[in-house]
């Protein structure tokens, strides 16, 4: 395979490695991801994360696999392994989706790499598409805030969310951008600031309570997340905490933005109740760990809810900002995604 460097993949001597996601801010570290079960790992503890970016690795890696030679059996097997990593983000599953197809080509090897290559340029492109169309919805002055991480950390590309926040600042027309920490892993406060501050784009850093005072205040004037799998009439899961903030803005007649891939979009699941939600580990609650080591502060017998995503209803939704443009909320109740099965 050829080389290739992203914001947090690399492939070198037809190897896959990772940037750790888990030791950022403080330390930049590159973890081998060459076997199903490094990745697989790398994936549970989110030390990989990001729906374009999971589905992305996972098909990269398999296409590795192919080139040092693996059999086609072991490859299908691996492939299912994978698909079970993370059940929320549907971008693996349709990733792995296209891998499986090229698996069944007659020259499978080569197939699985082209394929692989293919989807790591759409994602890129996909990325760009999205902050074009996204960055005309924002005003000159805005102040937005967004949740969780959604740049290029979490793609081959410039980031969905972040990539129109990104380009809007170019533009000209962004103040500031409020960063939610993101509980109860700091995807924002770690993965977020770190990326804003890379880009040289003003922002301030606050805990996810605060939006709602915010908000209040008129110092909020979008609010702008990415998704992890958009069903088929709307309803959007995303990192938790994301519907909380649906609700708040829609209380206060702020604009709520949703930016992702069409790889995201799920057309045969019929609205967010049919999505799963993934349950991650108490230990992600009762305390926190990262570079600098592990704090707990909750009782040790603490009994804990810990669901890694919500769902946000798509009558809180203001726009969908696909790369094939903005979906508005009329076209949705039109079925437009419904369409796309």
């Amino acid at each position: 395979m050829n080389n290739l460097q992203t914001t947090s993949l690399r492939i070198a001597n037809n190897q896959l490695w990772i940037l750790d996601q888990q030791a950022l801010p403080q330390q930049s570290n590159w973890l081998d991801a060459s076997t199903v079960e490094l990745l697989v790992g790398h994936i549970h503890a989110l030390r990989v994360r990001g729906a374009p970016l999971i589905g992305l690795s996972a098909s990269l890696l398999l296409a590795s696999l192919a080139e040092r030679g693996e059999s086609r059996e072991k490859l299908g097997a691996a492939l299912e392994t994978l698909r079970a990593a993370r059940p929320t983000a549907v971008n693996l599953m349709n990733n792995l989706d296209r891998m499986k197809q090229a698996l069944g080509q007659s020259d499978w090897a080569g197939a699985l790499v082209n394929e692989a290559w293919r989807l790591v340029e759409e994602d890129k492109q996909l990325c760009d598409a999205i902050a074009l169309a996204g960055s005309k919805l924002v005003t000159p002055g805005s102040r937005l805030l967004t949740h969780c991480n959604t740049g290029g950390l979490a793609t081959a590309g410039c980031g969905t969310a972040l990539g129109v926040i990104h380009k809007a600042f170019l533009a000209g027309n962004v103040q500031q951008v409020w960063v939610d920490e993101t509980r109860p892993l700091l995807q924002g406060g770690r993965l977020t600031a770190w990326e804003l501050g890379e880009l040289n784009i003003p922002y301030q850093l606050i805990c996810d309570s605060m939006a709602a005072s915010l908000m209040a205040k008129g110092e909020v004037d979008a609010v702008w997340v990415g998704a992890d799998r958009i069903a088929a009439n709307g309803d959007v899961a995303n990192k938790i905490g994301t519907y909380s903030l649906a609700v708040l803005a829609k209380y206060h007649g702020i604009p709520f933005y949703v930016a992702a891939p069409v790889t995201t979009l799920d057309s045969s699941c019929p609205n967010g109740e049919a999505i799963p939600i993934e349950q991650r580990a108490a230990v992600e609650v009762t305390g926190v760990a990262g570079s600098f080591g592990a704090v707990q502060w909750a009782p040790a017998n603490a009994q804990v809810c810990n669901p890694a995503f919500d769902v946000t209803p798509a009558e809180l939704i203001s726009g969908w900002v696909l790369d094939s443009g903005v979906i508005t909320p009329e076209q949705v109740r039109d079925g437009v995604f419904k369409a796309q099965a």
